[in-house]
């Protein structure tokens, strides 16, 4: 099965990529963007959908200060599953 992981930080945690990109934005003449937040995103198979969540906790995240949502995706063409 395949999963993709959207990691990115905690509300209230320093984020220097995001608030660069924040700041760039008007200098190229988009106004109006705020909050913007700069995370990652890990695409994997796996056999035991029930492993992600440890997965995540253990190795692809920092629990202190990053989130995660875990997104289960249909093999065929790429949309989210059920």
């Amino acid at each position: 099965m395949r999963a993709r992981v959207l990691i990115r930080p905690k509300a209230g945690i320093l984020d220097p990529q995001g608030q660069a990109v924040e700041r760039a934005l008007p200098a190229l003449g988009f106004a109006g963007v705020e909050h913007v937040h700069v995370g990652r995103l890990v695409e994997l198979d796996v056999r035991d959908a029930a492993e992600l969540d440890q997965i995540c906790q253990k190795l692809l995240s920092n629990p202190l200060i990053e989130e995660y949502e875990i997104q289960l995706l249909d093999g065929q063409n790429g949309a989210p599953g059920s």
